[in-house]
């Protein structure tokens, strides 16, 4: 018996993670792909005249199992992969790809799809209604629905290599990861380095059956090496294996594969009738255009700048008293956390204690509850993926309305980062609201035998924002499946992450969390004030790093043929130029591991990240005058994020707030 093949008779309807063999999943995709192909031609070949309700609304509920296996799979991909899963992957993207081309370019359903489409000034449709047949007809014909066969064929070859590259990317970037780590035996090359960072290197260690200590590439062993090491040459050491990852010509390089998708994106825009993939991915975003994003870019741009070299010159003049004339970029980690010290007379090792993951998580569950009346509870007796993951069945005046899976820390089948995904949307039907499976991925230091998982502030922010998506899909209250939770425009997603965030530095909030795990003490009044006031800390440089992502995403799919006489790094160097701060290193590259536009959904989107923070400024600025809990306020914001995909974005915001944001709130945030 196939697990995946079978109705999930779970707790929930919950995915049976537990009964789930590898040789079960490309078995499971074959047969429902053929299944949903059934499901397709039913549709199709439906004799009665197109209807919304027997077209457009049956292909919004149709291929439901496969849809679901395909969530259990790539996340799995994400969150606990091994060399068998990656090389099934390889197997079934373009199985995959091929069904939803053959979807995408079905004349039959097309002609069905457009009979519909034509005369929706004569249906009574409500509001979702009309948004889901304007993005079924738009998705059709963005897919190729109106090119010729030739052409048609052309796409769904560059769609399936699109698919079996960018998936190559992803591996090459993890595996390249995990190739290096830095073994010491020698405990004073750690000078500087908190004991129980220390701790965390042994254990590391052990794992691998060594002496001493292991230094990883993966975030929460690296960011405090770098932060902490007196030792530059370390730093350095780490830097350039950071800086180098799938950029060293060796077997996980990613330079060829970065050109190769760059070319074939190019290629699918102007076959679609587009100048480039930027024109093409921005027509359905918020921003419309790529003059509109360059624009929003520059503009930041020039207000940042100043603001930026002012913070560099600050880490110049602390590493000359050290005796560095030329400050590196491997050196700002390490003097930023000192001038952060010295002006705030904080640390992240002073903080840690006070930040318990387990007091964190409840403090962000206590905040949901305040803000949308939600209850968690832990639960056990729901299958999971791995041992370290814990469920929560979430509940909203005593009714189910969640489950939520918390995985929080590293592993080797783990990719680097922390992400939100769905293992199943939220939709209704046959009168039940089927409600969403959630799932927030992190990478936190695990707990060691002495010691809980303490979390870094920057790592406090961090589950306050994948949980700021957490609850867009918890919230979501649509007909659709494909219009819930965050299927939304792209630079609209991080509005709800990087909302949350800004609770983490209100005082009020802090308080009531904030507390040191051995002693119980609050952290005390003047270093909460102080961590309020370092909210806008090293902005200017942080803004500068993340306007150049920007940039270099906008350059590579815009400039048509420029990477073809160039390298990547050379590239690389060219467009980030106006917002390097420090000298680039020759042997380090970005590019490479970038896996947000190369394997992500973030490709002529890395804007967005800027784009929701004038949203998420604004929107928070409207709390901060009427009360950070304020329920009227509260309300309405719910109402925003449990709409999902059903509105056009700029609408829902200012139903919430009574106007379009102000780019102001993010310059006063930012720059005072």
């Amino acid at each position: 018996m196939n697990p995946l093949l079978e109705k999930f008779n779970t707790k929930y309807t919950s995915s049976p993670f537990e009964e789930i063999k590898e040789e079960h999943y490309l078995p499971a995709f074959q047969e429902l792909v053929k299944t949903s192909e059934k499901e397709i031609d039913g549709i199709t070949n439906n004799s009665e005249e197109p209807t919304f309700e027997n077209t457009i609304e049956a292909m919004a509920f149709s291929g439901e199992q496969l849809d679901r296996v395909s969530n259990i799979f790539f996340n799995i991909n994400s969150a606990e992969t091994n060399d068998e899963i990656q090389k099934i992957a390889q197997e079934v993207s373009p199985l995959l790809t091929e069904f939803s081309s053959k979807i995408s370019q079905n004349e039959k359903l097309f002609e069905r799809i457009k009979s519909v489409y034509d005369q929706k000034d004569r249906l009574s449709l409500n509001e979702e209604q009309q948004t889901l047949l304007n993005e079924t007809y738009k998705g059709f014909v963005r897919s190729g629905a109106l090119l010729n066969e030739e052409d048609k064929k052309k796409l769904e070859k560059i769609n399936m290599d699109l698919s079996i590259k960018s998936l190559q990317f992803g591996q090459n970037a993890l595996a390249s990861t995990n190739a290096y780590f830095k073994h010491i035996t020698d405990k004073d090359e750690l000078k500087g380095i908190p004991e129980a960072i220390l701790q965390q290197y042994e254990e590391d260690a052990k794992e691998k059956d060594l002496e001493g200590y292991v230094i990883t590439l993966q975030y929460p062993s690296y960011l405090p090496a770098m932060t902490y090491a007196e030792n530059r040459e370390l730093r350095k050491e780490l830097a350039l294996a950071n800086g180098k990852k799938s950029f060293d010509g060796g077997e996980f390089d990613n330079q060829n594969l970065i050109k190769e998708i760059v070319k074939l994106r190019q290629e699918k825009a102007e076959l679609l009738g587009y100048k480039n993939y930027a024109d093409f991915v921005l027509e359905e975003r918020m921003a419309q255009s790529p003059a509109k994003v360059f624009e929003f870019l520059n503009e930041l741009l020039e207000k940042a700048t100043p603001y930026a070299q002012k913070e560099i010159e600050e880490l110049k003049s602390l590493a000359k008293a050290d005796g560095i004339d030329d400050i590196q970029s491997y050196d700002h980690t390490f003097y930023a956390e000192k001038l952060r010290k010295q002006k705030f007379d904080i640390d992240d090792e002073e903080l840690k204690p006070y930040f318990q993951l387990e007091k964190v998580q409840e403090a962000v569950f206590v905040l949901a509850g305040k803000l949308f009346g939600l209850e968690f509870k832990e639960i056990t007796d729901v299958q999971k993926y791995h041992q370290d993951v814990k469920t929560y069945e979430i509940t909203e005046n005593g009714n189910y309305k969640a489950l939520l899976y918390a995985d929080y820390h590293p592993r080797k089948g783990k990719r680097a980062g922390a992400w939100m995904t769905s293992y199943k949307n939220q939709y209704k039907q046959n009168g039940e609201n089927s409600r969403p499976h959630i799932s927030v991925v992190c990478n936190f230091t695990k707990p060691t035998k002495d010691t809980p998982s303490l979390l870094t502030f920057q790592e406090v922010t961090t589950l306050f924002h994948e949980f700021g998506h957490a609850l867009h899909g918890v919230l979501a209250d649509t007909q659709y499946p494909n219009l819930s939770g965050t299927s939304v425009k792209w630079d609209f997603v991080e509005l709800p992450s990087q909302f949350l965030e800004n609770y983490c530095y209100e005082p009020e909030f802090l308080k009531t969390f904030a507390k040191h795990y051995q002693t119980g003490e609050i952290l005390p009044t003047e270093k909460i004030e102080k961590l309020s006031q370092s909210k806008s800390f090293m902005e200017g440089y942080q803004t500068l790093r993340q306007l150049g992502f920007g940039l270099l995403d906008m350059a590579y799919h815009t400039e048509i043929g420029a990477l073809e006489n160039k390298s990547v790094k050379a590239f690389e160097v060219e467009k980030t130029a106006a917002t390097n701060l420090y000298p680039s290193n020759p042997e380090t590259a970005a590019s490479p591991s970038f896996s947000h536009i190369f394997q992500g959904g973030y490709s002529a989107g890395y804007y967005s990240y800027k784009w929701a923070e004038v949203l998420d400024a604004d929107a928070f600025h409207y709390f901060k005058e009427n009360g950070i809990f304020n329920t009227e306020i509260a309300a309405k914001y719910k109402i925003l994020l449990s709409s999902g995909g059903t509105k056009n974005p700029m609408e829902l915001y200012k139903n919430f707030r009574g106007r379009e944001p102000k780019v102001e709130s993010l310059l006063k945030r930012a720059f005072g």
